[in-house]
């Protein structure tokens, strides 16, 4: 059987091929990793885990693996947030990380993150490593080691820990909570039934502000959506608004490193959005500088901001991973992705969907305007951006490399009467328009997918983009 890591890890879906037994084998190859590695080293690891089903099994497999190859593991007593798990690895100085979650994936599925010691994802060559020791164990029949709970809990190589409090203070020192405080806002917070429910609870218990919680409760089947801070799953945040519960809802994805939002109308506010806001305030109210990174598929609001403040901004490829490259290397001040991954200098290269609530509070309670006031008002400073997403199923697989050049060689003159300004391919193929609107086409490297963005000045045109992106997924 072939397990392959992608930019995150590895997902599959339960008890067909994320089973227990091929999560020990994982297991093994990691720790094999981690030994190579570092050779001779007292190692540790920490463990963390979501609120799908059996997540807390799976986790407490992976230790007992970890355990048997004499490598001490924290292992949260609850279900926790990825990026507090993240923080976990850094604030313990341990070798690794690793998550039991399927992020934002439908509830049939689950998987494992890895983290390595810096706090965000594994680099390309640890996840091929992990995967190389794991075919040569299958090879040679090398199962798993494995040691009893209990026993590996006494002989102090199983610890279970708490990781709440020292994220929260480390997140204190990132976000003004006076701030917020001082807003006396009432907040709706949707964890979406995943591990961030509490959070933003327990965070603000000591301010100002009033958080109500809806979807707080265990519930592995994330009430049969996907676990993902996007409009449409999003209609009970909306309602909670609406009924008088909140001026202002925040969601998390199944693992909280994801955010999305609601404004004071129940209208969604995207991911663009909020980096675009959040960005804004850390340059014009905080007075910070530094560089900026977004990956293709995010919104060209961000560079407007920075080239307004003589900031010099990276594109990458699709994954937090590649911003989180700049992050370890550069004086990176935010990053994000379309997705809803964000991060700012001080944290963790991941992206955190508490701290980025969290901010974007900050924002809303130093403005003291609804946030439905401060989209409008940042659209009318860096936009006008409308966006939109849709994946479309091909009829059949076609490589992904096939594909670019086959969208790179028939690349339009114009889109709706608008002139191709460029063609990039750094990550599928984007066209960039005039009037500054773009449209780029994805496709995906495991299933005959096509995945389209499409940002414009103006409505109609991205209409007529996407429009444009369907033509040629008919013609695939």
């Amino acid at each position: 059987m072939t397990i392959r890591f992608g930019t995150d890890g590895w997902r599959a879906v339960i008890s067909d091929t994320f089973t227990f037994h091929n999560l020990r084998l994982v297991a093994q190859a990691i720790a094999d990793m981690l030994q190579e590695e570092h050779p001779g080293n007292a190692l540790e690891v920490v463990i963390g885990y979501d609120t799908r089903f059996l997540s807390d099994r799976y986790a407490a497999d992976v230790a007992r693996v970890m355990a048997a190859n004499r490598i001490v593991t924290w292992l949260t007593r609850a279900d926790t947030p990825t990026p507090a798990v993240s923080f976990s690895v850094v604030n313990k100085k341990a070798a690794a990380g690793i998550v039991i979650t399927a992020s934002h994936n439908a509830p049939r599925y689950n998987g494992l993150k890895l983290k390595a010691a810096y706090g965000g994802s594994a680099s390309w060559e640890q996840a091929r490593k992990v995967e190389v020791f794991l075919e040569r164990n299958q090879a040679n029949m090398h199962g798993p080691n494995q040691i009893d709970f209990d026993l590996a809990v006494r002989q102090d190589l199983i610890r279970k820990f708490d990781p709440a409090w020292a994220y929260y203070e480390h997140l204190g020192s990132l976000v003004d909570l006076d701030i917020i405080s001082a807003g006396e806002l009432r907040v709706v917070a949707d964890p979406m039934y995943g591990s961030g429910r509490g959070a933003f609870k327990e965070i603000l218990s000591r301010t100002r502000c009033h958080v109500h919680e809806i979807r707080g409760e265990m519930n592995p089947g994330f009430g049969g959506i996907h676990p993902e801070p996007m409009a449409r799953y999003l209609k009970a945040l909306a309602a909670a608004i609406q009924s008088g519960h909140g001026m202002v809802g925040i969601a998390t994805d199944g693992d909280a490193d994801r955010v999305g939002a609601m404004d004071n109308k129940g209208e969604y506010v995207d991911a663009h959005q909020i980096f675009a806001l959040v960005l804004r305030y850390l340059l014009e109210k905080r007075g910070l500088r530094g560089d900026v990174v977004r990956t293709v598929s995010t919104t060209r609001m961000v560079d407007r901001l920075a080239a307004r403040h003589g900031l010099t901004l990276h594109e990458t490829p699709v994954g937090f991973n590649h911003i989180a490259d700049f992050m370890l290397k550069g004086d990176v001040l935010m990053g994000g992705e379309e997705s809803g991954g964000m991060s700012v200098r001080g944290h963790v290269p991941e992206g955190d969907g508490i701290l980025m609530g969290l901010l974007l509070l900050e924002v809303i309670a130093d403005a003291g305007v609804p946030l439905a006031e401060l989209v409008t008002d940042l659209l009318r400073d860096v936009g006008p951006a409308y966006y939109e997403r849709t994946d479309l199923r091909l009829a059949r697989p076609v490589s992904k490399q096939e594909m670019v050049h086959r969208l790179t060689d028939s690349a339009p003159a114009q889109i709706g009467g608008v002139a191709v300004a460029q063609v990039v391919t750094q990550d599928g193929v984007k066209y960039l328009l005039a009037d500054d609107g773009w449209l780029l086409i994805r496709p995906s490297g495991t299933e005959p997918v096509l995945r389209l963005y499409a940002e414009s000045p103006e409505p109609r045109m991205v209409k007529e983009m996407l429009a444009y992106g369907e033509s040629i997924a008919r013609s695939a």
